[in-house]
């Protein structure tokens, strides 16, 4: 359960653009980065094992079926501005998050497509930049209306760039791509069903943002089912942690935004597990293994990773020596909770033949 301090509004003091800026480049445990990687073993990546499937992929997305739909509208003027406190500041929050994310990827996948030699995974690269950049757009459009628009070029030079490996770009990214659908069309479900939650225009964006997020999952799912290694092995415990880091990282924030969820009239540990569970369900095309996330131990180690993050934020407030000190207790509480979920019982899963899926949930 999110605490007093999290819940405390004035932490995210989001009232001119700088503050966003601000935010946005300040490093912590759950910021979206940016990253560079491999290029030259990129280049090796070979699809012809699962052409059919590819090619029609890459003809679909050519196609551009979202080309008109990223547009802002009137409806943006004034929505996040009547807001209640809480909710404008927690909502503000979500968006600076999500738009930093889209466009992180967006870099990432421009670069790749830069300098890669790789025909096809060029191919795919320009088209998954274009999808991040409408993206991070809107998001920016509606910061823009209430007052906190930033230049989005901004954030290529002030945040850091990580390395990441190839394979681990791979199955990060076909994480954060699935676990991004089966957020946005979670919300965008229930949205259908209780209409009296949407207070912003910007979630009648969802249905096909989603779109464009299964899509680009499974252009990801493609490229891991064209390599066997990469489901195989020591890589399988790779799988496991990049599992668990995505699984947390959504899990922690999410309790930070009690606010946010109590405005779109959901509980939060009810939609986060609903979503885990979709996940779990969509990426059994790729990846061969998965976790009980609705297990009591699963469970167990999810609510120590909040104590734990809960613990760390509130030392960082405290300040001084003992915030200093308490502030390593939670680091390492961390450290615990994520190794405990890391070793949790997993199901192995058999590859289908066919690794595409449609977006029927």
């Amino acid at each position: 359960m999110a605490t007093n301090a999290i819940h405390d509004v004035s932490s995210l003091p989001f009232t001119k653009p700088s503050d966003v800026s601000s935010h946005v480049v300040r490093e912590t445990v759950l910021s979206p980065r940016f990253y560079t990687t491999d290029f030259a073993a990129l280049d090796a990546i070979d699809v012809s094992s699962v052409w059919d499937e590819w090619d029609a992929l890459m003809r679909e997305m050519e196609a551009d079926p979202n080309r008109d739909h990223f547009k802002r509208q009137t409806s943006f003027e004034g929505a996040i501005e009547e807001l209640p406190d809480a909710l404008r500041a927690e909502f503000t929050e979500f968006l600076v998050t999500a738009m930093t994310s889209e466009f992180s990827g967006c870099i990432l996948y421009a670069e790749i497509a830069r300098r890669t030699k790789n025909p096809q995974l060029r191919r795919l690269m320009r088209l998954l930049a274009r999808d991040e950049s409408r993206h991070a757009g809107i998001i920016n459009d509606s910061l823009k209306d209430a007052g906190l628009g930033i230049d989005l070029g901004f954030l290529t030079r002030a945040k850091k760039y990580h390395y990441f490996s190839p394979k681990f770009i791979l199955y990060g990214t076909y994480l954060s791509e699935k676990i991004g659908y089966a957020r946005y069309i979670t919300v965008f479900r229930h949205l259908q069903r209780h209409p009296e939650h949407k207070f912003h225009p910007l979630f009648d964006w969802f249905g096909e943002w989603c779109n464009d997020e299964f899509r680009h999952g499974e252009a990801i799912a493609l490229l891991i089912r064209a390599d066997p290694s990469l489901t195989r092995g020591i890589n399988r415990w790779w799988i496991r942690f990049f599992l668990i880091a995505v699984y947390t990282t959504m899990y922690v924030r999410d309790h930070t935004r009690p606010a946010l969820h109590e405005g779109l009239g959901c509980d939060v540990e009810t939609f986060d597990y609903d979503v885990f569970r979709l996940t779990s369900e969509i990426s059994r095309q790729c990846l061969p293994l998965e976790f009980d996330t609705d297990s009591a131990g699963f469970r167990r180690g999810m609510e120590a990773m909040q104590r734990a993050a809960d613990r760390m934020v509130a030392a960082r407030r405290r300040g001084g020596i003992a915030g200093r000190l308490s502030r390593w207790r939670g680091i390492l509480e961390v450290g615990l909770a994520f190794a405990r979920l890391f070793f949790q019982p997993t199901r192995s899963l058999a590859l289908p033949d066919h690794v595409r899926l449609q977006p029927i949930w």
